[in-house]
Parts: structure tokens; C-alpha cells; sequence
């Protein structure tokens, strides 16, 4: 449904991106991560028009999006910074737009349904919170029923009752149509909960790409066990029979001690023997971390990182 081929976009001397290629099949719903400057608004822009790229290709749904007319009848477009007339109803907004489209007007209250803002519709926007301006802002995007959903960090601003609402209205969205969404946003928590795939910006090229499941175990096969102990002398005393306990197993753990602090650094397969060696040394408490996304894209982005 996207396909990006080396694309390259230069402002003045700053290379925004640089030989970026990205595909993304029909349905799918990929997450679009990186800093500030890594160059996601600047993709984004390319795949719903606004610009077009210095060199190589992008192709949405087959259309080159500078086709402004057939790229609007294929793509819903939500920019971060998305503003409405605050004297203008929601109806009005949606209306509006609608007009601009083609849209038939029962389309709008259904919009503002599918969005959470039934009972909203007839409210001036200015005195919608940022959260219903963002649903809003979704409803808008979603007229003209697209193939394509372009979210530009959407939840950016919002508190977390503002974020679980707009996330909830997308996941009901992904349900009941057959869309592809990309989601550019620096919250991993959403990627997690919203994607099936990941992309990594940083410094203007890709990373690393691929279902979230393949970057998360990208990051490495390691499980990170913490136990914690009341004194100094316990901690002594663990560390001790857990070298002792797991000496010569496959497990053989990179075993560290901090401040009350026992950490063993070991492989999956061998978190069962590490866990159990623990636990015999009873300590005050116990926590198992396992290889996440975010560790995936910190090190996809480190010097030496994916892809570099």
C-alpha cells in the first residue's frame, strides 16, 4: 500500500532524509519512531504530498502522491499540528470538509460517532479539549473512507485519559476497516498496543524495520534478573551461592552486584536455573525484565546500532 525507494529530501544543508526505502503492506499498521529531527514529519509530508522528493520514489496505493485530487480520495491525513476554527461547530468542521470532498452529510454524524463526539457535534471547537480536537481532527481524516490513515503524533499534548480514548477510537477504526495506518509518534507504549510493524528514523535514515516482535528480538536474547536483599551480608551471602548454584550449567550467568542489588544477565533459556537460584537465597524482592521495544530502538539508533 506504501512503498517508499530510496527517497531523499534535503533543506538547505540538512539531509531530513537520506536514501530512505520503507514498504508497507495493505492492512497493516505501522509505527513510525524517532526523535525530534530523525525525519518522520518530513516522510510523512512526502507520503501525503505536500512535497515531493529531491530523489527516488514514493508510491501510495499506487498513486504518486503530488497527485493531489487522487491522493485525497485515498489517504486520510492527521497532522500534529491540526487546527480548527474555534467558532465553528464540529458539524461545521466536519461539513466543511465533507464539501470539500464530496462527501454526502450523513457521513459527518456517523464520523462523529465512530470518533466518541456524538453529543458534540453542535459545540463550538474552541471549547473542545485537546483530546476531542485530536478525535476531531481523526473524524476529519477519516472522511471519503481511505485506504490509507497517516497519523502525525496524535496524541502529542494530551493527558492520559485524552491518549486511552483517541488510542481506543483507533483500534476500533483498525477493526471495523480494512485500512493501513502508519502512526508517527515518540511513545513506544502505542506502537506496542496500535502496530504490527516498527520503523526507526534517526539522524534522516531507517534504522531498523519489521514486525514489532522481529526489532524487539533484534535487541538481543538477554533477561535481565534483579533481586534486592535487606543488608550488605545478605547480598554477600547471595551472590555467593548463586556463582556456586549455577557454576558449570549452561546457564552461566553475568552475575553483578550493586548497592542491596543482585543482577544476573542471562540468555532465555537459561532464566529458569538463574530464577531458581535466586530465589533459594531468599531475598526481599525479585524482578525479571525482558528485552522491550524501547531497548530495541535505543540501540537501533546507538552509534554502531542497526543498520550503521
Amino acid at each position: 500500500m506504501i512503498e517508499a525507494t530510496e527517497v531523499r529530501k534535503r533543506y538547505g544543508t540538512v539531509d531530513a532524509l537520506d536514501g530512505v526505502s520503507l514498504s508497507v503492506p495493505s492492512g497493516a499498521s505501522l509505527g513510525l519512531v524517532g526523535t525530534n529531527g530523525a525525519g518522520k514529519t518530513t516522510l510523512f509530508r512526502l507520503l501525503v504530498g505536500h512535497e515531493a522528493p529531491d530523489a527516488g520514489s514514493v508510491r501510495v496505493a499506487g498513486i504518486d502522491p503530488t497527485d493531489g485530487t487522487r491522493v485525497r480520495e485515498r489517504v486520510g491525513y492527521l497532522p500534529e499540528d491540526a487546527g480548527f476554527q474555534p467558532a465553528l461547530t464540529g458539524e461545521e468542521v466536519l461539513g466543511f470538509y465533507a464539501d470539500m470532498r464530496g462527501v454526502e452529510a450523513p457521513r459527518v454524524d456517523t464520523l462523529l460517532s465512530v470518533v466518541g463526539l456524538p453529543d458534540a457535534g453542535d459545540r463550538p471547537v474552541g471549547g473542545y479539549s485537546n483530546g476531542m480536537n485530536r478525535r476531531l481532527g481523526l473524524a476529519v481524516a477519516l472522511l471519503g473512507d481511505p485506504d490509507v490513515l497517516l497519523l502525525d503524533e496524535p496524541t502529542a499534548g494530551l493527558d492520559p485519559a485524552g491518549v486511552d480514548a483517541f488510542n481506543r477510537v483507533v483500534e476500533r477504526v483498525r477493526e471495523e476497516r480494512d485500512v493501513t495506518v502508519v502512526l508517527s509518534t515518540h511513545v513506544l507504549s502505542e506502537v506496542e498496543a496500535l502496530c504490527d510493524r516498527v520503523a526507526v528514523l534517526d539522524d534522516g535514515a531507517l534504522r531498523t524495520v519489521g514486525t514489532v516482535e522481529e526489532v524487539t528480538r533484534a535487541a538481543g536474547d538477554e533477561v535481565t534478573v534483579t533481586a534486592e536483599y535487606g543488608d550488605g551480608d545478605a547480598l554477600a551471602a547471595a551472590t555467593e551461592s548463586v556463582q556456586a548454584a549455577l557454576a558449570g550449567r549452561n546457564s552461566d550467568p553475568d552475575v553483578s552486584a550493586g548497592e542491596l542489588t543482585l543482577e544476573l544477565a542471562v540468555d532465555s533459556a537459561a532464566v529458569t536455573d538463574a530464577l531458581g537460584a535466586v530465589v533459594e537465597t531468599d531475598p526481599e524482592s525479585v524482578r525479571v525484565d525482558e528485552p522491550d521495544l524501547e531497548t530495541a530502538v535505543r540501540e537501533a539508533v546507538a552509534p554502531g546500532g542497526a543498520d550503521r
